[in-house]
C-alpha cells in the first residue's frame, strides 16, 4: 500500500505504474492546513480522471472532528474511492460515526454499501480497543498500524529492532484475524537502509500481517519478494489442492499427500500460499483450475 501525498499531482498521476496493490492518497498528515481544500479537490479529480486500473484506491481523510473530515468523505465517495482510511482511530464509536457519514453521502448518490473502511490504529487506546474497532462495521476491510503517532503516544521512539511496536503489531494481527478482516503494517521511512526495511518486512510477515505500507516505489520489490511464496511452497500447496479436488471427486473426506494425512490447518496454509502466488503474478487462476 503506497502512500502518496494528496497535494502532489505528479505523484498521483504516476503512482500506479510502479505496480502497488493499493495506492493511499493522503489528505491528512502530509498536507498542511493551508492546502487541505486544494488537496481535496486534487484527489477528487485524480480519482475521477486517472485510470488506475485494478489498483485498490484508498484515501486517508482528516478526522471528522476537524473542519475538513466530512468534506473529505463527501468528495472522495463522489469520486468513487474504494476505501476510506480513518486516521488515529481509538474507539468503535468513531467508526460508527464515519459509517453514518458514508451512508448519508451514498444515499444521495444511490450507491449504498459501495465504500469500505480501513482504520489506522495509532495510540495506546486504539490498541486496547483494536477488536472493538475491527468489528464496529461490516464495511471494515482492515486495520493498520500507524507507528509514528503510536510511538509518540507511548512516550518512546522507533528503533531498528521495533521492540516498542511488538505488542501493537501482535494485537492488531490477532484483532484482525478474530474479526475476519485484513491487517497492514506501518511505513518504514529510511530509504537509505533497505536491509533493515527487509528485516522489518520479514518480521511482519512472520507475525501474520497481510501487507506493508510504503512511501516509495523502491520498497515495492522488497515487499513482493518477502511475501511471495517460494517455488517449493507453491509446488507443495498445488499438490495439496489437487489432493483436495481428488478427494471431493471421490466423495471422500480423507485427504492425503505422499501417503500422509492432510488436516485442515495445512489446507488453509496451502490455500493462502496459492492466493499469494496468484497475487504475486507467479501463478494464474487458470493454473489452479
Amino acid at each position: 500500500m503506497m502512500f502518496v501525498p494528496g497535494n502532489n499531482p505528479g505523484m498521483m498521476a504516476d503512482a500506479h505504474i510502479y505496480g502497488p496493490d493499493s495506492i493511499m492518497l493522503d489528505l491528512e498528515d502530509s498536507v498542511t492546513m493551508a492546502e487541505k481544500d486544494a488537496a481535496r479537490l486534487l484527489v477528487h479529480n485524480a480519482l475521477k480522471s486517472i485510470d488506475y486500473g485494478s489498483t485498490e484506491m484508498v484515501v486517508r481523510i482528516n478526522p471528522l472532528n476537524t473542519p475538513y473530515g466530512r468534506k473529505d468523505v463527501e468528495a472522495v465517495i463522489k469520486a468513487g474511492v474504494d476505501v476510506i482510511r480513518m486516521p488515529k482511530t481509538e474507539t468503535a464509536d468513531e467508526v460508527r460515526e464515519l459509517e453514518a457519514e458514508i451512508i448519508k453521502v451514498e444515499e444521495e448518490l444511490g450507491c449504498v454499501g459501495r465504500t469500505q473502511i480501513m482504520a489506522a490504529i495509532e495510540s495506546a487506546l486504539g490498541v486496547v480497543n483494536a477488536y472493538a474497532i475491527a468489528t464496529a462495521s461490516k464495511r471494515m476491510m482492515g486495520i493498520a498500524l500507524g507507528a509514528e503517532d503510536y510511538s509518540a503516544n507511548l512516550k518512546t521512539q522507533r528503533t531498528p529492532g521495533g521492540a516498542e511496536l511488538l505488542l501493537a503489531r501482535e494485537t492488531i494481527v490477532v484483532a484482525a484475524r478474530a474479526a475476519g478482516i485484513a491487517c497492514f503494517d506501518t511505513v518504514y521511512s529510511n530509504l537509505d537502509d533497505m536491509e533493515t526495511f527487509r528485516k522489518e518486512v520479514e518480521l511482519i510477515k512472520t507475525l501474520g500481517f497481510d501487507g506493508k505500507s510504503i512511501i516509495n516505489p523502491r520498497q515495492i520489490q522488497v515487499v513482493n519478494e518477502v511475501f511471495a511464496p517460494s517455488q517449493k511452497d507453491i509446488d507443495k500447496a498445488l499438490r495439496i489442492i489437487a489432493a483436495i479436488k481428488e478427494a471431493q471427486a471421490k466423495g471422500s473426506g480423507v485427504i492425503a499427500v505422499n501417503g500422509k494425512m492432510v488436516d485442515r490447518p495445512v489446507v488453509i496454509r496451502a490455500e493462502r500460499t496459492v492466493a499469494l502466488a496468484i497475487a504475486s503474478g507467479i501463478l494464474s487462476k487458470e493454473d489452479v483450475l
